[in-house]
C-alpha cells in the first residue's frame, strides 16, 4: 500500500532507497579500501622504524647511531608524505609500536572489526598496561569496541588499563607530574594557544579562579553601568576606553571597535600584580563590552605579564625578589613603512607567525634600541646589520637573514638555533657569512651524522640533498620589503 503523507513521500520513493542502498554499498568499498591502505601505511613505517635499527646494529654508540639513522630515513619520507621530518619520526615510532606491540589489535583492525580510531584508543590507553598483561588487554579492548564508537569506549577501556595496572594511581600520578610543561603552539592571523600540562586540580583550579575573577568583572561593570546610567555620568575622556597605554593594544579591540582592556581592574604592576586599566573617571568599565571568555583570557595575560611569582625564591628578607620585574624579550622583524604607518602589513615575530602592524608599532615605541638591517636592493638579501648596543655582528645579520632553521621544513626560531658551518672549518670552510646558516639541534646532528648533505649558494640559498639523491632548494626566507633604485647608489652614499 502506497501512502500519499507527508510522512511517507518524505521517506522517499523506491527507487531513491535503491540509490540510498547503493550509496551505502559503495561507503563500504571506500572504507574498506581507507583501511587497507592505512594499514599499509602503518606497516611501511613500522619497517622504516626496524631498518633505522639494523643501520646501527654494529655501532659502537648504538642509541646514537639508531637516532641519526631514524632522523635521516624520516628526513627522506617526509619529502614523499609533504611533512616535517619530525612528524614523520613520530609517526614511526608510534607505528613500530603498534606493530610490534599490539598484533591483536592489528589483526582485528585488518579484518574490519575495528576502525582506526578504535585503534588509536586502545594504544593510547594500553600504554598503562604492562607488556605481560597487555594481549588480555586487547582481546578485551576489541571486544569492547566492535559495534561502539571510538568516544564511548574510551572510558571505559581506561578503567580496565587502570585495574591492570600493577602500580598506583598516585604513585603514577607523581611521575607524571614532573613532566609538567608549558609550550606555544602558533595559529592563523597572528593568534597562538598558550599549552600548560599542569595536574588536573591545578589546571581545574586555575580554570575555576579565571572564571570567578572574570565573573567578578562583569558583574561590577553591570554595577558600574547601572549608576552611570542614574548619575548620567560618562569618561571624562570621552574615549570610551579603560585600557593602559603600552599594552592596550596587544590583544585588539573590543565589540565597540575600542582597544580593550586586559584584565579590567584597577591597580598598578605593584597591586595585586595587576595593569593599571582605569578611565579618566576612575572607573575600569567604560566602553567594555567583552564576553567572559575575552575577561578570562585578558585577565589571564594579565596575571602573567605584569603578576608576581606566590613563591620567589630570589627574595631576601621583606624586600621583593627579582622575579617580578622580569619581562619577556622578542624578536620582531618589520619594514620601515609598516613602522611609519604607511601600510598595515604583517611583522614578522622571528620563526614564530606574523603579528599585526599596530602591536608591532607599539612594541618598536617601546624598544629600547633597534637594529637596522641593509638588504640588497633587487633580491632583498641581507647583506649588512648595525646595532647601537655591543653584539656579535654577523651572528645578528644570520639571525636576520635566516629567521629560523634552514633544515626543509624546519621552523624552529633562528635564536635557538645554532650557527653551522656549511663546510666545515675543519676542512677548510671559512667563518664567513656565505659559509654559515642557522641550524636548529636536531637538524645540525642530521646534517654531520647522516648522509644528508648541504652546499651553499650565494644569497644564503642552501641546498640539500637527501641520501638517495633527493634534492630539496632552501632559499633563505623572503624580507618583509624590499626597495629598488633607477641606478644603484654610488661610492660613498649612505645605505638608507
Amino acid at each position: 500500500m502506497h501512502s500519499n503523507d507527508g510522512l511517507g513521500s518524505g521517506m522517499g520513493s523506491d527507487g531513491d532507497v535503491d540509490a540510498l542502498a547503493q550509496l551505502v554499498a559503495d561507503a563500504d568499498d571506500v572504507a574498506d579500501a581507507i583501511r587497507a591502505a592505512h594499514v599499509r601505511e602503518v606497516r611501511l613505517l613500522a619497517a622504516a622504524g626496524r631498518l633505522a635499527e639494523s643501520q646501527s646494529a654494529s655501532a659502537s654508540e648504538k642509541v646514537r647511531a639508531q637516532e641519526m639513522a631514524l632522523r635521516g630515513i624520516a628526513a627522506e619520507l617526509a619529502g614523499v608524505f609533504v611533512a616535517t621530518d619530525r612528524t614523520l619520526q613520530r609517526r614511526i615510532d608510534e607505528a613500530r609500536d603498534l606493530v610490534e606491540n599490539y598484533p591483536v589489535t592489528m589483526a582485528a583492525w585488518e579484518d574490519g572489526r575495528i576502525v582506526r580510531g578504535h585503534v588509536r584508543v586502545i594504544q593510547e590507553v594500553g600504554c598503562l598496561v604492562p607488556a605481560e598483561d597487555r594481549e588480555d588487554f586487547e582481546r578485551i579492548a576489541v571486544e569492547r569496541c566492535e559495534g561502539e564508537t571510538p568516544n564511548r569506549v574510551r572510558e571505559a577501556l581506561r578503567m580496565i588499563a587502570e585495574r591492570m595496572h600493577p602500580r598506583s594511581f598516585t604513585e603514577r600520578h607523581e611521575e607524571a607530574a614532573a613532566g609538567r610543561c608549558v609550550r606555544v603552539q602558533a595559529g592563523p592571523d597572528g593568534m597562538s594557544d598558550l599549552i600548560a600540562t599542569l595536574p588536573t586540580v591545578i589546571a581545574d583550579g586555575i580554570a575555576d579562579r579565571l572564571t570567578r575573577q572574570a565573573r567578578e568583572i562583569i558583574n561590577a561593570r553591570a554595577q558600574a553601568d547601572a549608576a552611570g546610567a542614574e548619575t548620567g555620568g560618562t569618561d571624562a575622556a570621552g574615549t570610551g576606553t579603560a585600557a593602559a597605554d603600552g599594552v592596550r593594544t596587544l590583544l585588539g579591540s573590543d565589540a565597540s571597535g575600542d582597544a580593550a582592556p586586559l584584565g579590567g581592574m584597577a591597580g598598578s604592576p605593584g597591586t595585586d600584580g595587576l595593569i593599571d586599566h582605569a578611565g579618566a573617571d576612575g572607573s575600569s568599565f567604560v566602553g567594555d563590552t567583552r564576553t567572559i571568555d575575552q575577561v578570562r583570557a585578558d585577565v589571564f595575560s594579565d596575571l602573567l605579564l605584569a603578576g608576581s611569582p606566590a613563591l620567589d625564591p630570589t627574595a631576601t628578607g621583606d624586600g621583593d625578589g627579582t622575579l617580578g620585574a622580569i619581562r619577556a624579550h622578542v624578536q620582531v622583524a618589520v619594514s620601515a613603512l609598516t613602522l611609519m604607518g604607511e601600510d598595515e602589513g604583517p611583522a614578522d615575530l622571528a620563526g614564530r607567525s606574523p603579528i599585526d602592524a599596530t602591536t608591532a608599532r607599539e612594541l618598536a615605541g617601546d624598544a629600547t634600541s633597534w637594529d637596522r638591517l641593509l638588504t640588497h636592493p633587487v633580491t632583498g638579501t641581507v647583506l649588512e646589520c648595525d646595532t647601537y648596543r655591543p653584539t656579535a655582528a654577523m651572528v645578528r645579520l644570520l639571525r636576520a637573514r635566516d629567521r629560523h632553521c634552514r633544515f626543509p621544513g624546519c621552523r624552529q626560531p633562528a635564536i635557538r638555533c645554532e650557527l653551522d658551518h656549511t663546510i666545515a672549518a675543519s676542512h677548510g670552510g671559512p667563518t664567513h657569512v656565505c659559509n654559515l646558516a642557522n641550524l636548529c639541534k636536531r637538524h645540525h646532528d642530521v646534517k654531520h651524522h647522516t648522509r644528508w648533505q648541504v652546499r651553499q649558494l650565494p644569497g644564503g640559498t642552501l641546498v640539500w640533498t637527501s641520501p638517495t639523491g633527493r634534492v630539496y632548494r632552501e632559499d633563505a626566507p623572503p624580507p618583509l620589503v624590499a626597495f629598488t633604485t633607477a641606478d644603484p647608489p654610488g661610492r660613498g652614499d649612505p645605505p638608507f
